[in-house]
């Protein structure tokens, strides 16, 4: 991690939220926001590629990493909230919000409430909030609170771990970042994350977007719609990353950064 980016703490709603800045004063900012289970610590291979050129804002959202114990509540919407009020503290108006898995569910739900404060997307193997659902999808939909309570703490991190990633030291790392989290609020981000989902008929995001997935990312319908979703946005850059998973910028850094470093270059 860059040693320039300074760690601050802002205390809301019962949790002490650790996020990091490096404000160069330059035109544009860069916020990133990771995925469920994990911390700022995933984008540690983008930073490099972009911190001469943007102000950056990384975190630990609420529940994760250092920002523990969550608090009583924990929702994407939450998440939101916070992430508006840190902007308000560090005198960001406007962002290109770059999310993974659920740091994407989050960009989006910023891009749906609060439009005027996002000026690109990049969404990393996350699922569209507003698409419509087919019958089978909210059936599995239905399932997963009772599934996801029913496994053993140890096969949850686990299966959580290698459908993530595939890459040896990325699972380590995820093991880990799970393991501080624990089963309890694990299992209550996971579901937040899942009840983000709001089916918007005719909507679009309407910003640049660059739409990411890991080529062997079977996690729920990520890689099926991702097709059908860049094309129904009029302006997004489709990205499949070879040899990679659910994280595909930690499996596959390499391509990850030559396609967000020609994307937030793209005028």
């Amino acid at each position: 991690m860059n040693n320039d980016l300074l760690e601050k703490v802002m205390s809301k709603d019962g949790c002490d939220i650790h996020y990091w800045i490096s404000n160069q004063g330059k035109d544009s900012w860069l916020i990133w926001l990771h995925g469920a289970g994990a911390d700022h610590k995933m984008f540690n291979e983008q930073i490099p590629v972009v911190d001469k050129a943007f102000n950056l804002l990384l975190w630990d959202a609420r529940g994760h990493g250092l920002s523990r114990p969550m608090g009583d509540k924990f929702s994407i919407k939450l998440l939101m909230e916070d992430l508006i009020e840190i902007m308000k503290i560090e005198g960001i108006e406007k962002a290109t919000f770059v999310g993974q898995s659920m740091g994407g569910n989050t960009a989006q739900e910023m891009a749906f409430y609060h439009p005027h404060k996002v000026e690109k997307l990049v969404l990393i193997d996350c699922t569209c909030n507003t698409m419509k659902l087919t019958t089978m999808e909210r059936f599995y939909l239905y399932l997963t609170p009772l599934i996801t309570r029913m496994y053993p703490w140890s096969y949850l991190v686990h299966a959580s771990v290698k459908a993530s990633a595939l890459q040896p030291h990325v699972q380590d790392y995820l093991q880990q970042t799970f393991n501080l989290i624990g089963k309890k609020d694990f299992v209550k981000i996971f579901l937040a994350t899942a009840a983000c989902l709001h089916y918007e008929e005719g909507y679009t995001i309407n910003k640049p977007i660059l739409l990411v997935y890991g080529e062997h990312d079977q996690t729920g319908n990520i890689k099926k719609i991702a097709p059908s979703w860049a094309s129904s946005e009029p302006n997004c850059r489709l990205v499949e990353i070879v040899n990679a998973s659910h994280c595909a910028n930690q499996d596959n850094p390499s391509q990850f950064n030559t396609s967000l470093w020609e994307f937030l270059n793209d005028q």
